[in-house]
């Protein structure tokens, strides 16, 4: 069945000669590496055909690749591929109602059709290994570039193969991929992990600030001016959550950072038991069981958001 599905979309891929890729806002590595990579495995199969990765760029992503702008698009005759996004409000880069051809591709929990042909996969490590199975398993070809982003994508979304899911099979993936391309792994983590010392100084700071409930919830709101102090930017500060995953003290933690231009705040949490997304998806949000993000208008629903996280953990530990 999982060959069948993926020959389908490849066959999907075949028919249209203009084909937009499509993420969620405020995208991580593996959400811009498997729009990248899927454009470029495309476009090296199939080099007549106009492709294009969408989204808002993200400075701190530079190395992946570059993303594509579109004014004018053809509604009518085009594919839509989406990676890495669950619900129809979080795509970025177009207005998914406006085209009749979609594939959605994706990795977590279902939350809402999109009218067109769907794989999801909650097994899989990341959007990446999606798109390295659909490679593997069709005519769509891969080299040492595309190779480079699909691995980058499959370690910072699996953070070092330590998340789950993380099994057998997608190590056996990433080193036939190794050693085929004769990838030198040690230049590619330091493309993925590679910091200022601004952004150091940055996680010092949030370590001394971060407030921790007696119920172990774990949260800071980390104003613009602190962030930019640091030489630092939201976004950045942000993907830094991942690194205080193994820190006793709480069992749930989310860096909250404010978005100027959208005027809403913006929530990256984590948990390691407590299940989240199902809060998430109430602040217009969603992920992982393990691993959300929410955005909110107010501070009312910011404050009742780490309310409900709190009385979450508060639950968790009393089992």
């Amino acid at each position: 069945m999982k060959k069948e599905a993926l020959k389908r979309i490849y066959n999907e891929i075949k028919k249209y000669n203009t084909i937009y890729i499509v993420r969620h806002i405020g995208p991580d590595p593996d959400a811009v590496a498997s729009e990248i990579a899927l454009k470029d495995s495309i476009l090296y199969t199939f080099n007549t055909k106009k492709v294009y990765a969408l989204g808002t760029g993200v400075s701190k992503f530079k190395y992946i690749g570059k993303l594509d702008k579109i004014n004018n698009f053809d509604y009518e005759n085009s594919l839509v591929i989406t990676l890495d996004v669950p619900n129809i409000s979080r795509i970025d880069g177009l207005e998914l109602q406006k085209f009749k051809h979609v594939i959605k591709i994706d990795h977590h929990p279902f939350v809402e059709s999109f009218k067109g042909i769907e794989y999801i996969d909650e097994k899989s490590s990341s959007t990446c290994e999606i798109i390295l199975d659909l490679i593997n398993n069709t005519k769509l070809k891969l080299n040492k570039e595309i190779s480079s982003n699909l691995l980058i994508g499959i370690i910072s979304d699996s953070n070092r193969f330590m998340f789950s899911p993380c099994d057998d099979k997608v190590l056996v993936k990433v080193a036939d991929l190794i050693k085929k391309y004769k990838i030198n792994m040690q230049e590619l983590y330091s493309r993925i992990y590679m910091r200022p010392m601004s952004e150091v100084r940055l996680m010092g700071y949030i370590a001394s600030n971060l407030k921790v409930t007696k119920n172990k919830l774990a949260y800071i709101i980390l104003e613009n001016d602190i962030v930019s102090s640091f030489n630092a930017d939201a976004s950045s500060a942000s993907n830094m959550i991942n690194d205080f995953n193994n820190i006793e003290e709480f069992v749930v933690w989310l860096f909250v950072t404010k978005d100027i231009k959208n005027d809403l705040f913006k929530i990256n949490i984590r948990s390691r038991g407590p299940i989240i997304n199902e809060i998430a998806s109430h602040y217009h949000g969603g992920g992982h069981k393990y691993s959300s993000g929410a955005r909110v208008k107010t501070e009312e629903e910011l404050n009742n958001l780490i309310n409900d996280l709190d009385n979450l953990c508060k639950n968790y530990n009393k089992d």
